[in-house]
């Protein structure tokens, strides 16, 4: 009876660090205007993506939900448009397990939208399987799509003045590691039919994002556009990028 109390008392007090710390309640902090100015958020339908959209349609900004489902994002798209009173929210199609997807969303986006000051790569998932092209579902998805999206809404970020690249990584990146050689033979970076074995995939694919930023951020020196990479709880906590241009945020 003893251990069943002490053992109720460990998980209630492991309860209770972890909704006062990692899964508290979250603030955003922002208020600038964002009145004028285009974002996209690949995953804008829920979670996340979703209360990031919310909070920039409220603050004025041009919203575009990039999504794969389009049923679910519609519905997204009417509750935050309800919410803000915004019309400039809309979905446009992106399936990010297919790289013919992205192409086919970046092209109707440079013809259709004048302008791209924003663009938050946030969609992310942990499975397996395959994409279309044939890669690990984590590593296509995660990173792979997006690495394209970026480098094909690039030019247009250049224009904008100012425009900046938010790639919602995680802290879980410290567990993993990218062997390029099993990645060129196998195009995964790990697969199994457990959930230990799905997670360790998801932190590879997420120090991809860490790895892809950083890189970027060179790339780009010089230009006016940043690159960020944050931790998820970090991103929805505080809102706000005010660091300098071309710099990576990696805490």
């Amino acid at each position: 009876m003893f251990h069943l109390l002490l053992l109720s008392a460990a998980l209630l007090g492991a309860y209770l660090f972890l909704t006062r710390t990692l899964f508290r309640s979250s603030r955003c902090e922002g208020n600038a205007a964002m009145t004028g100015k285009t974002v996209i958020i690949t995953g804008g339908n829920t979670g996340i993506g979703k209360a990031t959209a919310l909070h920039l349609a409220k603050r004025g900004a041009r919203v575009v939900l990039a999504c794969r489902n389009r049923e679910k994002a519609e519905r997204a798209m009417a509750e935050i448009q309800q919410e803000t009173g915004s019309a400039n929210v809309l979905f446009m199609q992106l399936d990010l397990a297919s790289l013919k997807s992205v192409r086919c969303f970046s092209e109707r986006f440079l013809q259709t939208e004048s302008r791209l000051d924003l663009l938050i790569n946030n969609a992310g998932l942990v499975a397996d399987g395959r994409t279309e092209d044939g890669f690990g579902i984590e590593f296509g998805v995660n990173h792979l799509g997006h690495f394209l999206l970026t480098y094909l809404l690039v030019e247009r970020l250049k224009e904008a003045g100012g425009g900046r690249v938010v790639t919602v990584s995680s802290m879980a990146y410290r567990w993993g590691r990218v062997d390029p050689d099993a990645l060129a033979v196998n195009r995964h970076l790990g697969t199994g039919r457990y959930s230990w074995q799905f997670f360790q995939a998801y932190c590879n694919s997420k120090l991809c994002n860490m790895l892809f930023t950083h890189e970027l951020a060179k790339r780009l020196k010089g230009s006016n556009v940043s690159c960020y990479s944050v931790h998820p709880e970090l991103f929805i906590h505080s809102c706000k990028i005010t660091t300098t241009s071309n710099s990576t945020k990696t805490d």
